[in-house]
């Protein structure tokens, strides 16, 4: 992590309205029932100002979660610009078939402020094909990806006159992990070539910029590099 990004992710204090919260946003749900906090993903149903909040109740292998009175909940959400974080607890519960709760409304919401196209860790397979068309798609790994770009890692050289890609992989979108394909065109910014250990074969690895991607795709991207931040930020590049 650069000095810079670090300077963006210093905590801060926020108020309520600055977190722009819209119903359906998704929210990062961690309970502490246990030694470790556990990691949910819910839906924001709507709330009212001062009083409470109201979510769906996370589901777990396709069943919601036990929540009673007086649990203590994290939230996280991602607001735009900042990935806030506030402490509540659930007020009410309405079990199925409406599978939402009521939760204190926040008083103390800390914030941290992202660059527009945060990288993230990932490990996606996919293939990668001069824009000529004329040799066979090389297998490779999108090991960070944005919503602007990704870093392209390949086992052999593409074309040293190599200024635009095409590269073909998928998304899984939530709640059911579908596999969306994505082929989108690329334009490489840089090239480095690494041997990861002695005995290893050389890396070579790309930095792509995505050209003229489909706005389904950059949302799908948007949302899985959001909920990988949310849920862990050491994968933030």
């Amino acid at each position: 992590m650069t000095t810079e990004q670090a300077r963006e992710l210093k905590p801060q204090e926020f108020e309520f309205e600055t977190m722009n919260l819209q119903v359906g946003v998704r929210l990062q749900v961690m309970t502490h029932r246990h030694l470790k906090p556990v990691q949910y993903f819910s839906t924001l149903i709507g709330y009212v100002k001062d009083e409470y909040l109201i979510i769906k109740i996370p589901t777990e292998n396709g069943a919601p979660i036990a929540m009673t009175e007086g649990d203590r909940l994290t939230i996280r959400v991602f607001s735009g610009v900042n990935v806030c974080s506030f402490a509540c607890s659930v007020e009410r519960v309405f079990a199925r078939p409406l599978n939402y709760v009521h939760l204190s409304f926040p008083t103390s919401i800390q914030g941290t402020s992202l660059r527009g196209a945060m990288r993230v860790r990932a490990e996606i397979p996919a293939r990668v094909s001069g824009s000529g068309g004329d040799a066979a798609p090389v297998a490779c790994m999108l090991t960070n990806v944005s919503v602007t770009g990704a870093r392209v890692e390949t086992a052999y050289p593409l074309p040293p006159d190599s200024k635009m890609l095409t590269l073909a992989f998928a998304l899984a979108t939530p709640p059911a992990n579908e596999e969306v394909p994505v082929e989108t065109q690329a334009a490489v910014r840089n090239m480095t070539v690494a041997r990861p250990a002695p005995d290893k074969p050389d890396v070579y690895s790309y930095g792509v910029q995505f050209i003229d991607l489909d706005p389904v795709h950059y949302t799908l991207l948007q949302n899985m590099t959001y909920e990988a931040l949310l849920a862990d930020r050491l994968k933030i590049v």
